[in-house]
């Protein structure tokens, strides 16, 4: 699956650019407990590749995986914000994104290997700082790609 952010709140004349940026502000995606493939929050877009795995359960369709968190029936993805200083990353805010969110048929189309699922998201919240909390559609759009 791909995950593709836009309108990262450190773009030149967002609201809170300037302490975002100067506070070393990355987002990357959680794989268990680290957090890779960070983007510097000025970036114009952030894109991650990522493999989860899919199962077939009961006639459900499971998902896991290193990117995976959550129990079964709530399973989900984590975006983790952070300041960035050398090696250390400093999490400060999370987006969640669930896979419960998906539409059935979409789901096991790209389960069925018809496509790359891709999530679409701004990565800014209403008040111009980093998009957090449970991200839900229309916010996030879920397509096959």
């Amino acid at each position: 699956m791909r995950i593709e952010g836009y309108d990262l709140p450190g773009r030149p004349g967002a609201p809170q650019a300037e302490a975002l940026r100067l506070g070393g502000v990355h987002v990357g995606v959680q794989r268990k407990a680290e957090v890779v493939g960070r983007v510097p929050v000025q970036a114009e877009s952030a894109v991650w590749e990522l493999d989860v795995d899919v199962r077939h359960v009961d006639g459900w369709i499971d998902v896991g995986g290193p990117w995976v968190h959550g129990g079964p029936g709530k399973r989900f993805l984590y975006l983790s914000w952070g300041a960035v200083d050398g090696e250390t990353f400093a999490m400060f805010r999370r987006a969640k994104l669930l896979f419960g969110d998906i539409p059935g048929p979409l789901l096991r189309s790209a389960a069925g290997g018809e496509g790359t699922l891709v999530a679409r998201l701004g990565l800014t919240d209403a008040e111009g700082g980093p998009r957090c909390a449970r991200v839900r559609p229309p916010d996030l759009i879920w397509a096959l790609a």
